[in-house]
């Protein structure tokens, strides 16, 4: 098996990733697979390191949080398992970027000059096409993201072309609804965001995110033809019925890293207890990810990139059990809406 070193189609071919894709969605993958699958995913360091470098320069000066993440192991065999049809060496997200805002003016702004920026990587979709702040999607998540494929002409990194990355685009108020979705999945045994498990989750949340929307953002979500009245009372008495935000509260937020190297590793254990691992290089880093997924395999394990402890905090502060932001926004948007807080 060739590695990524050697400079052709990460993992052999698109056919041979794809097929690595099929054994693994059907549990036969062999250790050939696993080492495609490995090196594929490797290859997106690539992608991730020189689209961080051009956001990083594009931002500087501005109140902009950038970070960036390798899709977890864990939510790509699940989403090769929710969509039967799904192409390994297609799956377009296994690299991204994220930009959190301080408003959606400021998102659209940067966003705005940013397709306009002048380099040979290449935006492969519409732009309203992954436009969920004009269109929210059912389960309540807001936010937009924009997916460019990797095209380089150097002889170094001209075997990457194709390979795909996805930037995301949120403002802080978008983000900490989508924080608290993904600590429910972490919490309990439902999965919001991806629509599984109890449906009263994902019902509650869409709730949620259509009071935000309305009371911090002036702007619909999910389910604007409810009146504000029956809005909020729906959401209390779904969020009742789940003791939600009496959990939420009950949630005591992990602190902050303390380290300069500037590759992290999260791992969420079955214990729900957070384990936080730092790195000076990030091959060194990816190694390790390999490593900890193999004897954890029962864990939710991340690795991220950020320049500061405190950007890599904001923008996965789901790992870090960090569900304030959400709890207050949600109490304000309700006491805005009905003239009581929840």
């Amino acid at each position: 098996m060739k590695s990524e070193l050697d400079k052709e189609f990460p993992g052999g071919s698109k056919k041979r990733v794809t097929l690595a894709g099929n054994n693994f969605r059907n549990d036969s993958q062999t250790s050939e697979d696993i080492q495609v699958f490995e090196d594929w995913r490797s290859a997106h360091r690539a992608v991730l390191n020189s689209f961080q470098a051009i956001l990083r320069i594009r931002t500087k000066g501005m109140p902009i949080s950038v970070a960036q993440r390798h899709k977890r192991k864990s939510t790509i065999l699940n989403k090769l398992k929710r969509y039967p049809d799904m192409q390994l060496a297609r799956m377009d997200d296994i690299a991204g970027c994220r930009l959190i805002f301080q408003s959606i003016d400021e998102l659209n702004s940067f966003r705005k000059e940013f397709h306009k920026a002048k380099f040979n990587h290449i935006l492969k979709n519409d732009v309203d096409k992954y436009d969920y702040i004009k269109k929210p999607k059912a389960t309540g998540y807001r936010g937009i993201h924009d997916i460019y494929e990797y095209n380089v002409k150097s002889e170094q990194g001209k075997h990457l072309k194709g390979l795909s990355i996805e930037i995301q685009y949120r403002t802080m108020i978008q983000h900490s609804w989508a924080t608290a979705v993904e600590l429910i999945g972490f919490i309990t045994e439902s999965q919001p965001k991806f629509q599984q498990g109890d449906k009263r989750y994902e019902v509650t949340m869409a709730h949620a995110s259509e009071i935000i929307a309305r009371a911090h953002e002036g702007m619909i979500g999910p389910l604007p033809d409810l009146d504000d009245k029956n809005l909020v009372e729906l959401f209390r008495k779904q969020e009742k019925e789940l003791n939600l935000i009496r959990t939420l509260r009950g949630i005591e937020a992990t602190d902050i890293i303390k380290s300069k190297k500037k590759n992290a590793i999260l791992i969420f254990s079955n214990l729900n207890e957070l384990i936080i691992k730092t790195y000076e290089s990030a091959p060194e880093a990816l190694r390790e990810l390999f490593k900890l997924e193999k004897e954890m395999p029962g864990a939710d394990i991340v690795l991220v990139r950020a320049d500061s402890n405190d950007e890599i905090r904001l923008a996965y502060k789901n790992y870090f059990s960090d569900a304030h932001d959400f709890l207050r926004l949600i109490d304000e948007a309700c006491t805005r809406l009905d003239g009581r807080g929840i």
